[in-house]
């Protein structure tokens, strides 16, 4: 709530301003260009700003508070998800000169791709949490992990991984727990990446990422996003720091529809396996997790596209964290990218459906979801893969 705004009263004003300036006069020139060279060195602040490309304050004013909800010293913003994570790789790996990626699968299918692709000049390693340690290398520059997994809800022992890694840096994926349910800088990870277009905006019109780290590692991150103009705008700044204030309502009522949504899918005849963290009995929550979220997945009887066609309340969209409820079809969308063997051997069979529970009343959530599941329980069935299982390690 406060985060962030501790000037506020100093300029006498309530809302938290928003600095739309590309560029910042600079009468000596000297001063200048040491405020360049600071700044360009990955430095936070400096005497002047010079050019929006380098720093800016709304946007300085989010990370701030970001940084307060992760427990770490700082947070660097970007201009979507995706720049943050290919920052971070960038960053730890190909400017370190440590070509080599371990990763935990599932984990977005847009950074899956990433990784996959040998676009940034590394190679990735893919592994199941509990053997992170043999696919490390003296090569190895960056774990990867999501927890809860995008998009089957898998929970990872972020504590084990970190110890596993041993001094290799780890990034954790938290964009489905958010700051209020975990906080991975406290269990040893390195990175705390957020798609900050998710839950911390939640209003579905602000595209954003942010890294929190400590401030040793911040100034790379703060390098590869200066040259590479990764950048987020200032009034998507502005958004985010706007939303981080009403983000702990907003999870925990939305948190509370999914638990309830969860429990009525396990027993509807149209619906194979429910994968949500409340129905899984896992020691990570209370313990890593100070909840269970508001992400859930399902597998369907029925063809899943035709499912998601007969909804008529709930938003067929990507994306989630937002205050309207989205479901998406993973194989089709999200993960359609990643190739289906590795996709099925990961957990996410071609018959699960990701809905993201927003701030509808559960019961008119429970209604489109049902007579959606409902239409034909006998028809066009799908025998679930035999990955298709709760997996919590």
């Amino acid at each position: 709530m406060h985060g962030g705004r501790g000037d506020l009263a100093d300029l006498g004003v309530h809302a938290p301003p928003i600095d739309l300036s590309t560029t910042y006069p600079v009468p000596d020139q000297v001063a200048g260009g040491h405020a360049l060279q600071d700044l360009a060195e990955g430095a936070a602040h400096a005497a002047s700003p010079v050019y929006s490309r380098l720093h800016n304050p709304t946007v300085a004013r989010f990370e701030e508070a970001l940084a307060s909800l992760e427990h770490t010293e700082t947070s660097v913003a970007f201009g979507s998800g995706m720049a943050a994570v290919t920052a971070v790789v960038q960053a730890a790996c190909v400017m370190r000169g440590l070509p080599h990626v371990v990763a935990v699968r599932p984990i977005y299918g847009g950074t899956d791709h990433l990784l996959s692709s040998g676009l940034l000049g590394v190679r990735t390693t893919y592994a199941t949490a509990d053997r992170v340690a043999e696919a490390i290398t003296p090569e190895t520059g960056l774990v990867v992990l999501e927890t809860p997994a995008n998009p089957n809800l898998d929970l990872v022992d972020i504590a084990s991984v970190v110890a596993q890694a041993g001094g290799v840096p780890v990034m954790v994926d938290n964009t489905f727990a958010t700051p209020v349910l975990q906080n991975p800088a406290l269990l040893g990870a390195t990175y705390v990446l957020h798609s900050a277009t998710k839950y911390l905006g939640g209003h579905g019109d602000v595209l954003g990422g942010v890294v929190a780290c400590e401030e040793d590692v911040a100034r790379a991150l703060r390098h590869v996003r200066i040259i590479t103009g990764a950048v987020l705008h200032p009034l998507g700044g502005y958004l985010l720091h706007r939303g981080l204030a009403t983000l702990p309502l907003r999870v925990e009522a939305a948190q509370a529809s999914a638990v309830e949504l969860a429990r009525r899918l396990s027993g509807h005849p149209g619906v194979g396996l429910v994968r949500h963290p409340s129905l899984a009995g896992s020691p990570l929550i209370g313990t890593q997790m100070r909840g269970t979220g508001a992400v859930l997945a399902f597998t369907t009887r029925e063809n899943p596209a035709t499912v998601v066609r007969r909804l008529t309340l709930v938003t067929p969209a990507v994306s989630l964290g937002s205050v309207d409820t989205l479901v998406e079809h993973p194989a089709a969308l999200t993960h359609r990218l990643v190739d289906s063997k590795d996709r099925i051997a990961s957990g996410v069979p071609e018959n699960l459906l990701r809905v993201s529970v927003g701030l509808e009343d559960v019961e008119d959530i429970w209604d489109d979801l049902d007579q959606a599941l409902s239409g034909d329980c006998e028809g066009d069935y799908i025998k679930p893969s035999s990955s298709d299982s709760y997996a919590a390690v």
